[in-house]
């Protein structure tokens, strides 16, 4: 079953014309724990609880708990650092920046106490959903492995012949007859001696060691416009008109030094990428909450939220620079000397699924808080397609790498006079099937790819009130386990992948320190 699972997604991953891929969407799925401190202090479960401008992300009706009106601000520091092991090798990298996570107002219009309406309250509230900071690196010996090989190998399984190479390196623009039929990375892997010709055999080099750097940056960010009811202090509903912001880049630069048939050195090259991906979407939620036991303060929550219908825009670009002992001749090539912008941007849209959250929550003697939230996404029922609702050819590929996405909040809230302290727990199950990888498409750049397990968070927060102002600050820390590919491994045949080669262990953690002021009136 696992030999079958890897079959198949590179089978259907192949099939695609264009860049995208399940790895590339994946930036526009999921969330992280993330808002004002209290929110997060108390592990975001507080949908059932709400009064909390934050917890409208999850639930909309948790705006109708609101029995005033409030505005805060919250900002972030974050420490990220990866640490990787390549067979015995291991590598650390970290970054540190400054974010400004949440930025909202609620507006509590008093109905009546005697009226079954009690409160309609209208909130506006942007939020960082994901943040995108961080870099990696990784490397180490290769024992004849080498990324040339997966490109020789590509452009055998995209039916090149050998007597079509002379042409390839000749043409002044090899893309102008070879764009839509041979993957460009392997065009520039032909044209810098990464792949060649060897009696009739096209194949690539044997690698000695290697090196990748990768920094990632950008955010998934909200808009939320929202509205919710209190209807006899027992019944609460909401609804909540999201505006999403995607802002996602990459780059990447990836070194190999060669050896020869002897075991010498063969000199070595150095590829660079730069991939963008922006654009906007809009969803819609509803929810509500119900207090079920007029004199209890336990309440339950349900909440549905639609897909995000996004619009996004892939930018791309890739250089090659080598130096081969072989050839006694340096190379370089850059797409975009070849390819304009009309090739290096993609417009495409993506539908992020369905979104149910449940959650339960309870006050005990006005000094202690406890929420628990589940939600559920199934990530397989993702769809893309071009700009005129047509299906990509990578469609299927989400259906076999893509997994079901469950996450778990739990948290509480103790009060001591003017003091709180806060804790909370969240669990994020993986978002890619263990055997899933990324196949080089005719148009990618990327022959690395990451599979990233499930997240830990803990979270830890201090809150302080006078009179209508106050302070809250919290402490959260993810840790996930990822496996990363600089390239793919396949067999003397070409027909079979094996992950086992090339896989990288990594630790991802990140430690934030946030900040919330705000003013309730």
């Amino acid at each position: 079953m696992k030999r079958l699972t890897i079959l198949l997604c590179g089978a259907i991953m192949t099939s695609a014309i264009y860049a995208q891929n399940a790895y590339d969407v994946s930036n526009a799925l999921g969330s992280e724990l993330n808002g004002t401190a209290r929110y997060v202090g108390m592990g975001g479960a507080m949908g059932a609880l709400g009064g909390d401008i934050s917890a409208i992300g999850n639930n909309p009706a948790a705006l109708g708990l609101f029995r005033g009106s409030d505005v805060s601000l919250s900002a972030s520091i974050n420490v990220t650092t990866n640490d990787s092991k390549f067979f015995g090798t291991s590598m650390n990298e970290s970054l540190t920046t400054v974010s400004l996570d949440q930025l909202g107002f609620v507006y509590a219009q008093k109905i009546g106490n005697e009226t079954s309406l009690r409160y309609l309250n209208w909130g506006f509230n942007y939020r960082k959903e994901k943040n995108f900071n961080r870099k990696f690196s990784m490397g180490g010996l290769l024992d004849d492995l080498s990324q040339t090989k997966q490109l020789a190998q590509d452009l055998v399984d995209w039916g090149l012949e050998a007597d079509e190479i002379a042409e390839i390196n000749a043409a002044d623009n090899p893309f102008t007859k070879y764009w839509d039929r041979y993957p460009i990375m392997g065009i520039m892997g032909l044209r810098t001696g990464l792949v060649d010709d060897n009696g009739g055999v096209v194949q690539g080099w044997k690698g000695y060691n290697n090196n990748y750097y990768g920094r990632e940056s950008g955010s998934l960010e909200h808009y939320d416009l929202s509205v919710g009811a209190n209807i006899q202090d027992r019944f609460y509903l909401g609804a909540t008109l999201s505006m999403a912001s995607l802002r996602y880049k990459r780059e990447t630069s990836y070194t190999e030094n060669l050896s020869n048939d002897f075991g010498k050195d063969n000199g070595g090259y150095t590829t660079q990428t730069y991939y963008q991906l922006k654009g906007s979407g809009i969803n819609l939620a509803l929810g509500a909450v119900v207090r079920p036991v007029e004199d209890s303060s336990f309440r339950f929550g349900l909440s549905v939220k639609t897909p995000t219908w996004f619009n996004l825009r892939e930018t791309f670009n890739a250089a090659t620079y080598t130096d081969i002992n072989f050839y006694g001749v340096q190379y370089d090539q850059t797409l975009s000397d070849y390819l304009n912008s009309d090739y290096r941007n993609y417009d495409y849209r993506f539908n992020t699924p369905w979104i149910v959250n449940a959650s339960l929550g309870t006050t005990i003697a006005q000094m202690f808080a406890v929420g628990a939230e589940y939600e559920y996404q199934d990530f397989t029922s993702s769809k893309m397609k071009d700009m005129d609702g047509y299906e990509l050819g990578d469609q299927a590929s989400l259906g076999w790498c893509l997994k079901k996405s469950h996450t778990l909040r739990v948290g509480g809230e103790a009060r001591i006079d003017a003091f709180s302290l806060r804790a909370g727990y969240n669990y994020t199950s993986p978002t890619f099937q263990d055997d899933a990888y990324s196949a080089l498409s005719l148009y990618g750049v990327r022959t690395e790819f990451t599979n990233y397990k499930e997240r830990h968070t803990a979270t830890f927060g201090l809150g302080f009130r006078w009179e209508g102002f106050y302070a809250d600050m919290a402490l959260k820390y993810d840790m996930q386990k990822a496996e990363f590919h600089p390239f793919l491994s396949y067999d003397d045949q070409g027909t079979e992948i094996y992950l086992n080669d090339t896989k990288t262990t990594v630790d991802y953690n990140r430690a934030q320190l946030l900040f919330t002021v705000g003013m309730k009136f």
